[in-house]
């Protein structure tokens, strides 16, 4: 896994092995940033659920002003750090080691782009949909990664959708006052 274009082009990201992660191909993750290009320099991050943290750190990669990752699993949060310092943007980030939903509770922050990709099947994107909302900017972006038999709605008030299918993957973006 690598980071495709911009300040940190190539460079290869660590993750976790085993199957308790699930990192976005770089074929899915292409296309998200292909989707999202134009909304992305200047923008301020959340990477729910990050894993490894590749989605926030491509952002940043190209052009994001700030990222926060959040995860409940110290390992992903330890290896998003890193993966942060060897791209660069450490000083541009803050990780968080914590229940994603909860956060979103806690927190009083806005942000302008969020990347959902909660474990499939858990029954957590919903939830963090709603959640999540309240702490989007007017014109910021939801990205919801699902596997491709899980539906989202396709309205939530206040946002407009689109879904893309990729094999079992599945992206739905919500776009607030579009």
């Amino acid at each position: 896994m690598r980071v495709i274009t911009g300040s940190a082009r190539g460079r290869r990201l660590r993750t976790l092995e085993g199957d308790s992660v699930r990192p976005t191909t770089d074929k899915v993750k292409e296309s998200i940033f292909n989707i999202i290009q134009f909304d992305v320099e200047g923008a301020r991050v959340l990477d729910m659920f990050c894993g490894c943290g590749q989605l926030g750190i491509e952002a940043l990669s190209r052009g994001a002003e700030f990222a926060v990752f959040t995860d409940i699993s110290r390992q992903s949060v330890a290896v998003t750090e890193e993966n942060l310092e060897h791209t660069g943007f450490r000083n541009i980030a803050k990780t968080v080691v914590t229940d994603s939903l909860s956060y979103l509770d806690r927190t009083s922050e806005i942000y302008d782009i969020a990347f959902l990709d909660p474990p499939y099947r858990a029954g957590l994107m919903e939830d963090a949909i709603e959640r999540v909302r309240l702490h989007i900017a007017d014109g910021g972006i939801i990205v919801c990664e699902t596997d491709s038999h899980e539906v989202l709605p396709e309205v939530i008030d206040g946002f407009t959708s689109k879904r893309y299918k990729y094999g079992k993957i599945a992206l739905t973006i919500y776009r607030k006052g579009a």
